[in-house]
């Protein structure tokens, strides 16, 4: 061994991660074995790939795209290159997907008339945050509500009749009576078995739903069902349904792309889409780009903005970064259903329930007790380091318990041993949560209420409390309704670009559901997957009310009449002194009743500031219209929001905030008058200077609030940054059981070791590039003995470049370039996951440009990375690893 043990198990350890990306589904990796066929962690087989020709396809003829594309077929069978058609692009995207090797893949990249080369992603099943148990089923109603949806309907007349709306997802369940006779296009991309990137799609004649996801989504965007009293936000659209998932696994960026350009053959005149891909947060990444195209042909597009809000900033990521698409947060919905029990003092309480245990039977009564001397501050109550239960002590009784230190299924486990019940366990923090882990050795009921109410039982145990369960369920506020979930993702983009756009309620969403799935044809889930439809039906309601609205302009129509949202700590406080982050709710909670209402429009619809290293304020002009004969008068003013600061991985609150100017007044401590002529126009001159207070490299944010005497409120989100944007470190060190080492590191499989950025070598690296069963008790899982450089993102990248050197230090080859590189979800190692890579590989096949074995000799690779809005002219923008020199030894 070449190193000490730590490192060869972090290698084992690295190994089977690299191979699960952040967006790929779960692989089985030998111990020590390395894929040659991934290029990045995110699972991407690197034989599959987006060649890109110049030339914008919506600017372009069908047949000048055609003969592009022919002449790309005729010059690379010239030249030899080796590829596979997978897919050809014609409307929205020029050009195709491939199978190719990584050393024909740049061959390809160099050839005449390329734009790029893309890798295709792996887009994961959407996913949906179980946060709440199947118990709570919150009505749809208390979601419209908060929207206006209600309002539109019942007193504007809004409906959607007459849009068509398409959802790119999992399908629609065509037999569910919320879609009832109003699925007037459908296609299936993949079928049924499709789960994974090796899979080949076998589409199905139709595109039902056998996960459940898409009919959810369709349903909030506008299912009807009178059987069940269940209503959308546009429930009289029409819908295309493209399904791009199997009933499990994931699916690639490809087969995305291919739906987005079918609903656009079809004629959708908005499309949905709650699926993305994370940390990929560049508007110039290929679904993006298409997404961007889509807006331009005059489709609206509204994505979910994602659910990594738990891995820090700039966690966004797909179709959700294109231009003037409509990119979606998400709200905790207001109300929430749950099974109840009452307390002696007549007063009922709501609860929650797990997997497995039963829940309590209604008309049974339990005393209720606690551990002596527990507190509403005993953060291991029930553990078995704290004690547990003396034997028999809960015998015929119910015992609070609270949550913290140990697992649930410990502390139930404990009072179970000591006779109890029932347990009635309350959060550390405010809201419900669900207690996950109990398994089947528990069969006392098991039941979860809020803190609230935790702490009021805990009060009436010593003069003596009981409980008895009810049938049936309650309605409740919920804890966290109405603020920000926070699964939410946070922005900017990469390129500083204001994101999200707007906010809609996502948390505890109850719709439809697969039949087949659920005999009810409904279930609760929660995600941005649950907001993003909101928006798309509050869309379709608009482009009724205002059939001549131009795709690009309808996400100012709904942003600029959004309501603020406020801040919840983690420990459940409602932060009220500034509204939550600009990067995490944009212009603040969909309002559909403003929007139909509001008159004035305003170009831009949100200002993007950069950096504040550049320009130490940013002066804007933001242009009022109005589109009424009636003379509209405005106070304007200043509100900041929170800013964001501590960083990437753990954001924190700051009051800190920016201030400013508008037409020369200041608007944080003024109201200033703007007057909007009829049918006429009024300029804002604004200056914003960055928050003082504000630590480097923080996001700050607010808005631009106008109120105006009619009652008309507008609402203009702005976000920048603060400092040198470039001083951002890409190229980052890995966290390795709770140490940081100096990342990148070259591999070596068949040494079970690699060397670490700077450090010496004593003995000799070489590689044969022969494949060895690197496990000897495996002897037939192979894998080639080549070099790879493990590197650690910690930041969004615009390109990345792998050079090979030769001995003197000489560039020999461009062995890879790469555009528009996404951060890893985590520098952790042991955060890392199926669902959370830590790290990127980049591998050399020992193959030169030209398609034949370099000699042996003596080499080295060389890592470059262009930073975010870097300038390649400017030294310091762009980082530079340098591998430790090797020897290609084949024998």
């Amino acid at each position: 061994m070449k190193k000490t043990i730590q490192t060869a198990s972090l290698l084992s350890l690295a190994l089977v991660l690299g191979a699960c990306g952040n967006n790929s589904t779960p692989q089985t990796v030998t111990p020590n074995a390395h894929s040659a066929k991934e290029l990045n962690a995110r699972a991407q087989a690197t034989d599959r790939w987006f060649v890109e020709l110049a030339g914008d396809p919506t600017a372009l003829s069908v047949q000048s795209v055609g003969a592009q594309q022919a002449a790309f077929r005729t010059q690379a069978a010239q030249l030899g290159i080796r590829y596979q058609e997978v897919m050809s692009f014609h409307t929205l995207f020029n050009g195709f997907s491939v199978k190719a090797s990584s050393a024909e893949i740049n061959r390809i990249s160099r050839m005449a008339g390329v734009l790029g080369v893309y890798p295709v992603k792996v887009i994961p099943a959407p996913v949906v945050e179980r946060n709440l148990a199947d118990t709570l089923t919150p009505d749809m109603f208390s979601a419209i509500n908060m929207t206006g949806a209600s309002v539109a309907q019942n007193e504007l007349g809004l409906t959607g009749k007459g849009i068509k709306v398409g959802v790119i997802d999992t399908g629609i369940d065509l037999e569910h009576p919320a879609f009832a006779g109003r699925v007037v296009a459908q296609y299936d991309f993949v079928g049924d078995q499709y789960s994974k990137p090796a899979d080949s799609p076998v589409p199905d004649p139709i595109a039902d739903d056998c996960q459940g996801h898409g009919s959810h989504v369709a349903g909030i965007v506008g299912g009807n069902d009178s059987s069940k009293g269940f209503k959308g936000v546009a429930p009289e659209v029409s819908f295309g349904a493209y399904r791009v998932f199997g009933c499990n696994g994931s699916t690639k960026e490809d087969i995305m792309i291919a739906a987005m350009e079918r609903a656009y053959a079809d004629g959708m005149q908005i499309v949905n889409l709650s699926i993305g891909s994370a940390f990929e947060n560049w508007e110039g990444t290929p679904s993006a780009k298409v997404g961007s195209r889509m807006v331009k042909k005059g489709m609206i597009v509204v994505a979910s903005a994602g659910n990594s809000g738990a891995n820090g900033q700039y966690s966004m990521g797909g179709v959700t970064m294109g231009d003037n698409v409509i990119s979606v947060a998400s709200v905790s919905n207001i109300e929430i259903e749950v099974n109840n029990f009452t307390l002696s003092d007549g007063s009922s309480v709501g609860y929650v329930t797990g997997d497995g245990p039963p829940i309590g039977t209604p008309g049974v009564t339990l005393p209720i007790t606690k551990k002596p001397g527990s507190t509403s501050t005993t953060a291991n109550d029930g553990c078995t380091v704290s004690g547990g239960f003396a034997a028999g002590s809960l015998t015929g009784k119910a015992v609070l318990i609270q949550r913290g230190t140990c697992t649930f299924l410990e502390k139930v486990t404990n009072a179970q041993k000591a006779g109890a019940s029932a347990v009635v366990l309350y959060n550390n923090v405010a809201g419900y949560q669900v207690p996950g882990g109990l398994d089947s050795s528990i069969t006392i009921p098991v039941v979860s209420v809020s803190r609230a109410d935790g702490l009021k039982i805990d009060g009436l145990i010593s003069s003596g409390v009981s409980l008895t369960f009810k049938a049936g369920k309650i309605g409740i506020p919920s804890p966290t309704g109405n603020t920000l979930d926070t699964f939410s993702s946070y922005g900017m983009s990469a390129e500083l670009e204001q994101k999200p756009d707007i906010a809609a309620p996502g948390g505890n969403i109850r719709s439809a559901y697969p039949l087949t799935k659920d005999a009810s044809g409904y279930a609760t889930l929660s995600g941005t997957s649950m907001a993003s439809p909101h928006v798309a039906g509050a869309a379709a309601l608009m482009l009724q009310a205002f059939p001549n609205t131009k795709a690009k302009d309808m996400r100012g129509l709904l942003m600029n009449s959004a309501s603020l949202r406020w801040y919840r700590a983690a420990n459940g406080t409602l932060f009220t002194g500034l509204p939550d982050h600009v990067q995490r709710q944009g212009a603040g909670m969909l309002d559909i009743v403003g929007s139909y209402y509001n008159t004035v429009r305003a170009t831009p619809n949100k200002l993007s500031l950069g950096e504040s290293a550049s320009f130490a304020t940013r002066n804007k002009v933001v242009v009022l219209k109005n589109t009424y004969s009636r003379t509209e008068t405005f106070k304007a003013y200043h509100y900041p929001a929170l800013t964001v600061g501590g960083t990437t991985w753990a954001p924190t609150a700051s009051t800190a905030y920016a201030t400013m100017t508008i037409n020369g007044q200041d608007a944080d401590k003024t109201d200033v008058e703007v007057v909007v002529p009829a049918n006429g126009e009024a300029e804002l001159n604004v200056v914003i200077a960055p928050p003082a207070g504000a630590s480097d490299k923080a996001q700050y944010g607010g808005y631009i609030i106008l109120e105006s005497n009619s009652g008309q409120n507008m609402v203009i989100p702005y976000g920048g940054f603060k400092g040198d944007y470039q001083s951002i470190q890409v190229l980052g060190n890995l966290i390795v059981n709770g140490t940081s080492q100096n990342f990148p590191a070259l591999a070596d499989d068949v040494a079970n070791t690699y060397y670490t950025e700077g450090q010496n070598v004593t003995t000799p690296i070489d590689y044969t590039f022969k494949d060895v069963a690197v496990d000897p008790s495996k002897p037939n899982e192979l894998t080639m003995d080549a070099p790879y450089i493990i590197a650690q993102l910690s930041h969004q990248s615009r390109r990345l470049t792998l050079d090979l050197l030769d001995a003197n230090g000489t560039v020999m080859e461009k062995l890879r370039t790469e555009e528009y590189l996404g951060r890893n979800c985590t520098n952790n190692l042991a955060l890392a996951s199926s669902t959370c890579d830590a790290f990127f590989n980049l591998e050399w096949d020992g193959k030169l440009s030209n398609g034949k074995d370099a000699p042996n000799g003596v080499y080295q690779l060389r890592l470059k990375v262009l930073k975010a809005l870097g300038d390649e002219s400017v030294e310091s923008d762009t980082e530079v690893y340098t591998s430790q020199k090797f020897t290609v030894a084949r024998p």
